[in-house]
C-alpha cells in the first residue's frame, strides 16, 4: 500500500518546492536477462560491498556448470540477492561493460530515475535494514528475490531535482574518493619507507639511508633498549571510568577518553593480546599523560640508548606473529617480547629516522582526518536531503 502522505527533505536546493512521492523500486527498474555464454566463462561480475560500483571476479568454467551467465551493460543496476542486508549494490562501470553474472547479482535497466540518487537510496540503512523484515531465509542467509526487491517503498522528488542531488552526491564522493586515494598513498609510501630504511634479513646497513650516516648496524634485543612499564596498567571496565581528557589505551590504540592517568611521558605501546591486526601488529608511539589497560605492554627507550620513536618504527617493521602464542586471542608474553631482537644505528641516526616516520604519521593523520570529515559531511547530507 503506498503512503500518500506529502513529504519533503529538511534541506533541498532552490526552486523545487513540489512533495516527494512514494513510488515503488519496480516503477523505475527493469530487470535485464540478456544470455551470457554460459560456457568457459571469464569475466564474472560480484557486487561490491558498501560502495558504489561493481568488482570483477575473474573465473573459468569447463561448460558442464549448470548456472546461467548473463551480460550485464554499463549503467545498470546491480545488488547482491545474499548480501542485501549488508547493502551489497552498484552501479556498472563503463570500464566494466560486457561481463557477465549470474541472477545472484541481478541487474536492471533504470528509468526515469537518476542513478547516483537510486544509490544514495538504497545505502541509507533506513532503507535496507528495514528490508530485513521482509527478507526470506535464515538470520545469516537472508535472501530479497527480485519481486520483493521491485515492490519495495521509494520516495523520489522530480527528475529534475534528481539530477540535482545527484550530481552534487557525485562531486561529494569524487572528492572521499580522491582523499581515500591520497590517504592510501601515504600508507603505501610508509610502507615502502620501512622496507627500505630497515636492513633485510642478513644486511647490516638499509637501503636507504640520510646523507652522513655510514656505520653498520648492530643486533640488539628489547631488553637492551627499553625498561617495561606493564606493573603501571590499571584495566577499568567502561562502567566504571570517568570522563576527562586522557587517552585510554588497549591494544589496538585509544579505546576511550578518562580522567587521571597511568603513564607520563614517552612510551611505546605494543599490544599483549586482543591485537585486531597481526600482520600489521599494533604498536602505538604516545607522549605525555595516557591511562592503559592490561591489553597492551608498556615500554620506555633507555636514554642514551634509542630513541622511541625509532623504537615504535622499529617494532612495526618487525614481524610479530611468530612471537606469539594461543588461539583465537593470540598473546605476546612479556618476557618473550623482550627477547626479540633487530637491528640498530646510532643514536643520531635513529633520532633523524624517528623524526621522519613522526612526521609521515602525522600527514597520514590529518589525511586520515579530512576524510573522516567529508564522509560525516555526507551523512549528513543523506540525513537531510532525503525524505
Amino acid at each position: 500500500m503506498k503512503d500518500n502522505q506529502a513529504k519533503y527533505p529538511q534541506l533541498r536546493f532552490k526552486g523545487f518546492t513540489d512533495p516527494w512521492v512514494q513510488r515503488q523500486v519496480g516503477d523505475f527498474l527493469t530487470e535485464s536477462r540478456i544470455p551470457g555464454s554460459n560456457g568457459a566463462i571469464s569475466k564474472k561480475l560480484t557486487v561490491k560491498l558498501w560502495g558504489k560500483g561493481v568488482i570483477p571476479k575473474e573465473t573459468v568454467t569447463d561448460g558442464s556448470e549448470a548456472t546461467k551467465y548473463y551480460v550485464r551493460k554499463a549503467g545498470q543496476f546491480m545488488y547482491g540477492k545474499l548480501d542485501f542486508l549488508h547493502a551489497a549494490f552498484g552501479i556498472v562501470p563503463e570500464n566494466l561493460d560486457g561481463y557477465e553474472s549470474t541472477l545472484d547479482s541481478p541487474a536492471f535497466d533504470i528509468a526515469n530515475l537518476n542513478s547516483t540518487f537510486l544509490m544514495d537510496t538504497v545505502m541509507r540503512k533506513s532503507f535496507y535494514l528495514y528490508q530485513g523484515n521482509i527478507a526470506n531465509g535464515s538470520r545469516k542467509a537472508k535472501r530479497i528475490h527480485v519481486d520483493t526487491f521491485s515492490d519495495m517503498p521509494i520516495d523520489v522528488p522530480t527528475l529534475d531535482e534528481q539530477d540535482k542531488i545527484g550530481y552534487f552526491f557525485d562531486q561529494l564522493d569524487n572528492l572521499i574518493a580522491a582523499n581515500q586515494r591520497k590517504l592510501d598513498l601515504l600508507k603505501e609510501q610508509k610502507k615502502g619507507y620501512l622496507q627500505k630504511m630497515f636492513p633485510k634479513n642478513g644486511a647490516k646497513v638499509p637501503e636507504l639511508r640520510f646523507a652522513g650516516f655510514a656505520d653498520a648496524w648492530e643486533q640488539r634485543k628489547v631488553s637492551e633498549l627499553a625498561d617495561r612499564y606493564d606493573n603501571l596498567r590499571v584495566p577499568i571496565t567502561a562502567s566504571e571510568r570517568v570522563a576527562g581528557e586522557t587517552p585510554y589505551y588497549g591494544a589496538n590504540g585509544i579505546q576511550d577518553y578518562v580522567e587521571g592517568f597511568t603513564h607520563n611521558g614517552e612510551f611505546v605501546l605494543v599490544a599483549e593480546d586482543g591485537a585486531n591486526d597481526l600482520q600489521n601488529y599494533p604498536v602505538q608511539y604516545v607522549d605525555g599523560k595516557v591511562w592503559v589497560n592490561n591489553h597492551a605492554h608498556v615500554l620506555q627507550a633507555k636514554e642514551e640508548r634509542v630513541d622511541n620513536k625509532f623504537l615504535t618504527n622499529a617494532l612495526k617493521h618487525t614481524n610479530i606473529e611468530p612471537y606469539l602464542v594461543g588461539g583465537g586471542r593470540a598473546k605476546l608474553n612479556a618476557d618473550v617480547m623482550m627477547k626479540i631482537n633487530f637491528k640498530v644505528p646510532t643514536l643520531p641516526e635513529q633520532v633523524q629516522i624517528g623524526k621522519f616516520f613522526d612526521n609521515l604519521d602525522h600527514l597520514i593523520t590529518l589525511h586520515q582526518r579530512k576524510l573522516e570529515k567529508l564522509q560525516e559531511l555526507k551523512k549528513g547530507y543523506l540525513q537531510k536531503m532525503f525524505c
